[in-house]
């Protein structure tokens, strides 16, 4: 059966992408290729390098296994491999932005991306300038004949923002600049950023795609104008993923529709929950119609994801440590897409754009796939506990 020719749902696109049983003796997952040399048949061959596989840097068939399932899930016309949910937004940035660039990129976007474009890009002459998230059509105004790169994420981290990315792209491309999305919250399942103007898409695969809060990977999908150049970029600069770390995610790859579609559920039932409760002044969570860009998320995504951020009422910080450490289920710690429920204090701080009329201090929650009754038990203990 040629499965390319099939009209699949997600799921089973899921369970199938990236792999042929047949290629492997009939074994259903591909192999752990661990691979650094690899032997041509004669000279003539290794000069040319005229064989599929030339290096371990240059791919194997674990990590062309997931980059396939990627490519498939994203419709691009390449996918590159990297260590972690930062390269995948370094590399693409490196390859593209140059000395003497000008680059834009979102007040709202995940602090670590800020941190990389104001230290190691303005080191190397490249000018940072961050926009309004809720520019849209705007960012315009702000392009000039030397930007190379528009950054965009959508929802923004922490506070959701979501963006007009049709817009922004539309814009961005007529003058030449390359629009970059890190698309992690909604994934490729409920957002797809090559359809809707973008040219690079950028993933923490550390979050849904693994799944299991206990690997690093980011991938980065190019459409067929500016695959050359991000693969390029990414031999340059020999920036590869472990192939264990590879095979982990393409195996969390299999189930993740099914956790996605179950966290989407119980993030949005806690979400319509908190807000009847007292002690929470907003829920910031794009599928609620109460959230401003409730109707922008409603016309480009086709779901939401189990991360979302609270806003506590007029609250002090001793108030939102109390609310934090009175939690028995949430656990205390970074990153989400995981099975387990996470919550963290979010910092404003470096922004300078997007700092939004927040009332209290901005809490953000990752829920996992434990049972919506005992998250919402958790939560109470925590309420109280901000109270009292």
């Amino acid at each position: 059966m040629n499965k390319t020719k099939l009209k699949l749902g997600t799921n089973t696109r899921l369970a199938h992408s990236g792999s042929n049983p047949r290629d492997f003796h009939g074994f259903v997952n591909p192999p752990v290729v661990h691979a650094s040399t690899v032997l041509f048949p004669n000279t003539a061959t290794l000069v040319n390098r005229s064989q599929k596989y030339t290096y371990g840097t240059r791919g194997t068939p674990t990590t062309d296994a997931l980059a396939t399932a990627i490519d498939e899930l994203e419709g691009s016309a390449g996918t590159i491999i990297v260590p972690s949910g930062l390269a995948a937004v370094t590399v693409p940035l490196l390859a593209f932005a140059a000395s003497g660039d000008h680059i834009l990129i979102t007040d709202s976007v995940y602090s670590p991306t800020r941190q990389f474009a104001d230290t190691m890009l303005t080191r190397l002459g490249v000018e940072v300038e961050y926009y309004d998230p809720y520019i849209g059509a705007g960012i315009a105004a702000l392009i000039r004949p030397n930007t190379s790169v528009v950054f965009t994420e959508s929802p923004g981290s922490n506070t959701f923002e979501v963006q007009d990315i049709p817009a922004i792209s539309a814009a961005a491309r007529k003058a030449g600049a390359v629009v970059m999305m890190d698309n992690t919250w909604a994934t490729p399942l409920y957002f797809k950023p090559l359809e809707n103007g973008v040219d690079i898409s950028i993933h923490a695969a550390t979050k849904y795609p693994a799944g299991h809060s206990d690997v690093l990977l980011g991938t980065v999908s190019a459409n067929e104008q500016y695959w050359q150049r991000l693969h390029d970029g990414f031999i340059a600069l020999g920036c590869c993923a472990a192939p264990d770390d590879v095979y982990q995610v393409l195996r969390g790859l299999r189930t993740m529709g099914i956790r996605l579609d179950h966290q989407r559920k119980s993030a949005f039932d806690i979400a319509q929950w908190l807000e009847t409760c007292s002690g929470i002044s907003k829920v910031l969570h794009p599928a609620l119609p109460s959230h401003p860009d409730h109707a922008l998320w409603q016309r480009d995504f086709s779901g939401s994801s189990g991360v979302f951020s609270i806003v506590l009422d007029k609250a002090s910080q001793a108030q939102a440590h109390a609310f934090l450490d009175a939690l028995q289920i949430f656990g205390l710690g970074f990153s989400w897409g995981g099975y387990e429920s996470l919550a963290v204090p979010v910092s404003l701080s470096d922004r300078t754009l997007a700092k939004g009329d927040y009332d209290g201090p901005v809490i953000r929650l990752q829920i996992g796939l434990e049972d919506i009754e005992d998250l919402k038990a958790d939560l109470t203990r925590g309420l109280e506990a901000l109270s009292a």
